[in-house]
């Protein structure tokens, strides 16, 4: 899936309108462009370039980028931790609220509670993340002054406290992205176990609800949200170009936005190379968690 990914990346950049020498300066000469556009390998065709790129991505050369000439592994090193923070957090948020949503809109289904949430959850999958963003930063930081509106840390301050409250805004924005899809799945899949003649069981025997919720239900609900969180898991990394545009955020997604304006091909391909491999890292990730989750996998 990775040299798959990579393959259709390359390909595809190299098919955009304008060509390699559209990077190039305008105040250079025609001489100069060419020498330039041969010394960096841009005029070899194209799967003989791919070939020549995959051979040293496999030793974790992803190749120099056009615009800086840094290398390519470098720039997304020093971006990578910084997007892993925020859609780790934006993640977390997403289960830590989505998973008790979905389980109190099952337990009052049909009520005004549930349909309050639903109504929620339609609203958050219809607003756009950077109309949300924009909303929350004039709300919270230009208004109320109460949290940053961009960047990672303050000019005059590095501590946790100031890193978090950094991170609070962007982090709420790109939750919103799966946090609806989280809270309809777990309320979904709630509702299908609490009409299971084992749950019906345990309430016989005069188990307490909670008991039978955290105990009997909890469980076996989670197997199909945790499918959604990995399937989840591309859409999120997605979310964060926009995201970190819009509060400045110095990570993956704003790299990538740079790098697609200024047509610098080896720095998308190395991007969605990583991208492609925390995805199907995230596949593997849920498909271990099943087994822990329901120990039937583990048998088969």
């Amino acid at each position: 899936m990775v040299v798959f990914a990579s393959a259709l990346t390359f390909f595809f950049v190299n098919l955009a309108p304008g060509g390699p020498g559209s990077i190039m300066r305008f105040d250079v000469t025609a001489e100069q462009r060419e020498a330039l556009i041969k010394a960096m390998g841009l005029d070899r065709p194209v799967p003989q370039r791919y070939v020549e790129w995959l051979s040293g991505a496999v030793r974790g050369d992803l190749g120099r980028s056009l615009l800086t000439d840094e290398p390519v592994a470098q720039r997304i090193g020093e971006r990578l931790p910084n997007t892993l923070v925020l859609a780790g957090s934006a993640l977390a948020l997403s289960i830590g609220a989505g998973i008790p949503m979905g389980i109190l809109q099952a337990l009052r289904r049909g009520r005004w509670l549930d349909h309050l949430l639903s109504l929620l959850s339609a609203v958050g999958l219809a607003v756009p993340v950077f109309w949300l963003g924009i909303v929350l930063i004039l709300v919270f930081a230009v208004s109320l002054r109460l949290l940053p509106s961009a960047g990672v840390t303050s000019v005059a301050s590095d501590s946790l406290v100031d890193r978090l409250t950094h991170l609070v805004l962007p982090a709420f924005a790109l939750a919103t992205t799966i946090l609806p899809t989280v809270v309809r799945f777990m309320r979904s899949a709630t509702i299908e176990v609490l009409g299971e003649d084992y749950i019906r069981t345990a309430t016989s025997k005069g188990l307490a609800p909670r008991v039978v919720i955290t105990r009997h239900a909890l469980r076996n609900a989670l197997i199909p949200v945790v499918s959604a969180v990995g399937a989840l898991v591309p859409r999120l990394l997605g979310g964060t170009v926009v995201t970190e545009a819009v509060f400045g955020w110095p990570g993956m997604g704003r790299l990538a936005l740079e790098a697609a304006q200024g047509r610098d091909y080896p720095l998308i391909t190395g991007l969605t190379v990583v991208v492609a491999a925390i995805a199907v890292g995230a596949s593997l990730v849920v498909d271990l968690a099943y087994t822990r989750i329901d120990p039937r996998i583990r048998l088969t």
